[in-house]
């Protein structure tokens, strides 16, 4: 499954390709794809302009101008609310946006209109100006997108102006590259939380876009094994490993991100490059890059996690 560099890659692509855009067609070819709303798509994405390209962990979002409404009487920098400061504040609506999950093989892709149709091809939006279709093409269906409404999260815990996020997306953790991702606070919940280190990386309600690609290298990095007791941890080793976390995804999105086929591309259909420079992860019996030590695979929550036994030694007290 695509992590946070695979993302924010096509997020980029997006970026570029359709903000400012009408919209002028949807036509919805599988409704599994859409999931609650397949029969209005079109109805709800018609004459609406695209802001901007947002992302949160692993998910996508173009923000919709109202029908006939031009992007720029509100530019895309002034669109965040202030923090709420009291108790009585609640979540409230801030428009719609055009939400994507990639799920396991799900592309994002600007086509030439007049381009044959994917064999896998699920939704096509045209625009008004005849440019390239975004096109959402997925062989295993278990991606979507829908209209959804953005709401202004409220998380007492942080301070400072928040964007929008759509509704589905409102309680997931926020990333470690968003301003408002808090290292302290992360790092308490962590220590409280009483589990496997790599169980609490993959944990979206303490931090997004981490998958097991990136926590099983920035685990390497940090010298830790996955099962470590998150309770053993300190604070500063915790900000080692969100460190490690932050550089090997940074190094990644560099590279385009990491494609072991051909299911994640970004919108040009181009696949990312980063898996030659895995250290760990999908190199079982390889020599580790660091000491030479073959690489070992064990079994984690019916996937694997990758790690090198001398220099991540398995603890006694390692929790599953």
């Amino acid at each position: 499954m695509p992590e946070l560099p695979e993302v924010e890659v096509v997020r980029r692509g997006l970026e570029r390709w359709v903000s400012g855009r009408t919209i002028a067609s949807a036509d919805v070819l599988h409704p599994r794809a859409v999931r609650r709303n397949a029969g209005e798509l079109a109805d709800q994405l018609k004459g609406r302009e695209i802001r901007s390209a947002e992302r949160r962990g692993k998910y996508l979002w173009l923000p919709l101008g109202d029908e006939g409404e031009h992007a720029a009487a509100e530019p895309a920098a002034d669109r965040t609310a202030e923090h709420p400061s009291g108790p009585e504040s609640a979540e409230h609506v801030a428009g719609e946006a055009l939400l994507a999950h990639l799920g396991m093989s799900g592309q994002l892709l600007m086509v030439d209109p007049d381009a044959p149709l994917e064999k896998h091809l699920r939704v096509r939006i045209g625009f008004a100006d005849g440019g390239p279709d975004l096109r959402f093409v997925d062989q295993r269906t278990f991606g979507h997108v829908l209209v959804a409404p953005l709401t202004v999260p409220v998380r007492p815990s942080h301070a400072g102006p928040y964007r929008p996020v759509p509704e589905p997306v409102a309680h997931i953790a926020p990333d470690p590259f968003e301003d408002v991702f808090d290292d302290t606070e992360f790092a308490i919940r962590v220590r409280r939380r009483r589990t496997g280190i790599k169980r609490a990386l993959l944990d979206q309600s303490l931090i997004s876009g981490v998958g097991n690609i990136y926590a099983d290298e920035a685990l390497w990095r940090a010298r830790l094994h996955w099962a470590r007791p998150t309770e053993t941890l300190t604070t500063k080793k915790i900000a080692e490993l969100l460190a490690a976390a932050r550089d090997v995804m940074s190094e990644a999105l560099g590279e385009g991100g990491t494609s072991f086929d051909s299911l994640y591309v970004n919108v040009n259909g181009e696949s990312g490059y980063f898996d030659r420079s895995l250290a760990v992860y999908g190199r079982r019996d390889e020599p580790c890059r660091r000491c030479g030590t073959p690489i070992r695979r064990e079994a984690f929550m019916n996937r694997s996690s990758y790690s090198c036994p001398r220099c991540q030694p398995r603890p006694r007290d390692a929790r599953p």
